[in-house]
């Protein structure tokens, strides 16, 4: 017996049982959010424990070394825990069955079923007032209230792209090298011919002029 005859009302669901017991959880078609129904002890996993803790009791009474035994087999006893269905019983999959049908009407007080669009879907994405599902029928409220936040958002980028934030000037100066005439880099010395591109100052009018500047652009002092 598979989990594919277990007919659930919606196809999103995940089964967690294990030897000990049956639990399943549901989602919403929508927003995936799950809804774990309460957790049912297997009958046969209850029975076959019993008859293992006589197993116990018995080898206890027929060795000397019963107590190493005992703690071995209890320890083993308890690791139930299993992640597949194989080698389960069949009385344990007929529980099994049950315990899914009844999961399901545990979980149905839970969801809402679309009459439009036939999804099962959880009560945040559920329109109350319109009885249809959120993405058939958006709540209002939710939509104004995303729709004015989107707004705002657009205006404050708008405005900063009219706010003037850099006051300075963007400059791109080229130093022409007086000796060589070539672009001079941006040294103390012309990359081409090695001039010395300090700065002269007048002695008249105090005016700085480029290295080899012969008269003062100012005042027409010769320069030394």
């Amino acid at each position: 017996m598979t989990m594919s005859k277990l007919q659930a009302f919606t196809s999103n669901h995940a089964d967690n049982c294990t030897e000990a017991g049956f639990q399943f959880t549901l989602f919403c078609d929508i927003c995936r959010d799950g809804y774990k129904t309460g957790f049912v002890e297997s009958k046969t996993y209850k029975k076959g424990k019993m008859m293992r803790g006589l197993g116990q009791i018995a080898s206890l009474g027929a060795s000397l070394a019963g107590k190493h035994r005992m703690g071995y087999q209890i320890q083993r006893g308890s690791n139930v825990i299993s992640d597949s269905h194989r080698g389960m019983s069949p009385q344990w999959h007929k529980e099994r069955e049950k315990a899914f049908e009844r999961a399901q009407n545990e979980a149905k007080g839970h969801f809402h079923r679309c009459p439009k669009c036939y999804k099962w879907v959880c009560a945040n994405c559920w329109n109350e007032e319109a009885g249809l599902c959120v993405t058939d029928a958006p709540r209002a409220g939710a939509e104004i209230s995303s729709a004015r936040a989107q707004k705002m958002v657009s205006d404050i980028r708008q405005k900063a792209s009219q706010t003037q934030v850099f006051t300075g000037e963007i400059e791109n100066k080229q130093t022409i090298c007086p000796q060589c005439s070539k672009p001079a880099g941006e040294g103390k010395f012309c990359s081409n011919c090695g001039t010395n591109l300090s700065l002269i100052a007048c002695e008249k009018c105090g005016t700085e002029s480029p290295a080899g500047t012969r008269f003062c652009g100012e005042c027409g002092t010769r320069l030394e």
